[in-house]
């Protein structure tokens, strides 16, 4: 398991991740990417405490979303199973377990500061806090994907299912555009990804 960890999270954090895997009885299973996750844990129907994670993270979103889905394990656990997935029995847990890992031989100087910032009130998703999610995204490799905070007014773009939006009007932090086929309007996140299409 270990050498399997190696090739997933910065080598620093290695060792206290297979101690939180053997101490909560943890079967990892890493799978190919999903859209709308970044991980997922449950308690299967034998008891077996089951974690899945994208194999396609970069290795600092790795690490997060693992200790993020171990967080909701060690919180049922403790708290039992009426509590909020992402309440704050979740937010307590998922700070205490990732803080020891938010240090220089784990992660790069400049996530630094920002991790400790989200991590004052963790959200359900690294994905919400824009300036971490940007930040994290500079670590992935190299894909043909912009960002809608990046592509001109007026330009048009597909997402992830296919569907066709053209950019209009930036409101407060996220980004209002229509969907082509049905007039509808839709607010994006200035981080999605996405693909510029030519006009």
């Amino acid at each position: 398991m270990k050498t399997v960890l190696e090739k997933y999270i910065p080598e620093h954090s290695v060792e206290p991740v297979f101690e939180l895997i053997k101490i909560n009885q943890v079967h990892l299973k890493i799978v190919n990417e999903r859209v709308t996750r970044h991980g997922d844990y449950r308690k299967g129907l034998s008891g077996k405490h089951e974690i899945t994670v994208n194999t396609s993270l970069n290795k600092y979103r790795f690490l997060m979303t693992l200790i993020h889905e171990i967080s909701h394990l060690v919180a049922f656990e403790k708290y039992g199973r009426n509590i909020k997935p992402h309440g704050d029995e979740w937010k307590l847990t998922f700070q205490r377990l990732m803080v020891p890992f938010i240090r220089p031989e784990i992660f790069p100087s400049q996530l630094l500061p920002l991790l400790a910032r989200h991590f004052r009130n963790p959200k359900a998703s690294s994905d919400t806090d824009a300036t971490l999610s940007l930040a994290l995204k500079q670590f992935d490799p190299e894909n043909d994907k912009n960002y809608i905070f990046e592509i001109p007014y007026g330009s048009v773009f597909r997402i992830h299912n296919g569907k066709i939006f053209k950019k209009v009007a930036l409101r407060l932090k996220r980004y209002e555009c229509l969907e082509v086929n049905s007039g509808r309007t839709y607010l994006f996140n200035p981080n999605a990804e996405v693909e510029l299409l030519p006009n």
